[in-house]
């Protein structure tokens, strides 16, 4: 998920430098949501990781 949102970063600057502000702004929205979504899936990972952890020790 983290490999799409910065490969819509990337098309959204190419685009941008382009001149196409309409592509730059969609594609930058879509990156904003993946990296989003990749930080709450890490995090709720992150906290099952150590509770499970915790419980099997």
């Amino acid at each position: 998920m983290l490999k799409w949102a910065l490969i819509f970063l990337v098309i959204s600057v190419i685009s941008g430098f382009l001149g196409f502000s309409g592509i730059s702004a969609a594609t930058a929205t879509i990156a904003k949501v993946l990296f989003g979504l990749f930080l709450i899936l890490f995090i709720v990972f992150l906290v099952l990781a150590f509770t499970v952890a915790g419980a099997v020790l």
